[in-house]
């Protein structure tokens, strides 16, 4: 019987979701990262380590039958996806951020605001539904450099502890939404392996509904 492929992000989300699958009954043993290995196979499941970002594309193009996703990529991303699971892992909360003292312009009803992020989408988005325009700067990483150097005056990104917006001088302006990790499953593979995908869903709620 052919393995299903699980594409999952690299880091503490590969370690969280081994755990779950574990503890649900489909795996026997904990699975770990082996060097530079990117494929992890046992006897029922093939695990691609991707990155985050790359996850939902392997899904959705069937290279991977399921993946987990957190829902700043899903939303950002948008693919053509099933998201059946929370997973209730990888919590942070998207947000706009900036210097404590860009407050008082972000509330004063501004007409314009520039705005450094990761997640162009989700920040034109929410925005929008504010009624404000927005000029976005699109950076990859550290986007807490931008207000500090001045690029822009907020930035928005995910945050967990708010750890990092704290030692660069920055706090949290305003809440986007929450962001967890979604099981994924590639629409193909959900109709043509149905039986097989549906049990490992089924094991996979069982646990969660459990562990609450």
């Amino acid at each position: 019987m052919k393995k299903i492929t699980v594409a999952l992000p690299k880091g503490r989300l590969f370690d969280q979701t081994i755990d779950i699958f574990l503890s649900a009954g489909l795996l026997k043993e904990k699975i770990t990262p082996k060097s530079r290995k990117l494929i992890i196979e046992n006897e029922n499941f093939r695990f691609l380590l991707v990155r985050a970002k790359d996850v939902p594309t392997y899904v959705e193009y069937g290279i991977a039958d399921l993946g987990v996703a957190g829902d700043d990529v899903l939303l950002e991303q948008s693919p053509d996806v099933y998201k059946p699971l929370d997973l209730g892992i990888g919590y942070c909360n998207i947000v706009v951020a900036g210097k404590p003292e860009a407050k008082e312009k972000y509330f004063s009803n501004p007409s314009l605001l520039r705005i450094s992020t990761k997640y162009p989408k989700i920040t034109e988005e929410f925005f929008k539904e504010k009624g404000i325009k927005v000029q976005i700067i699109e950076l990859y990483g550290s986007v807490e450099l931008a207000p500090i150097l001045e690029l822009s005056e907020f930035i928005v990104d995910i945050v967990e502890t708010g750890k990092t917006l704290k030692e660069n001088g920055l706090v949290v302006i305003d809440n986007i939404r929450p962001s967890t990790a979604k099981l994924i499953v590639n629409r193909i593979s959900y109709k043509t392996r149905t039986d097989l995908i549906k049990s490992s869903l089924q094991k996979l709620e069982n646990y969660l509904a459990t562990s609450v």
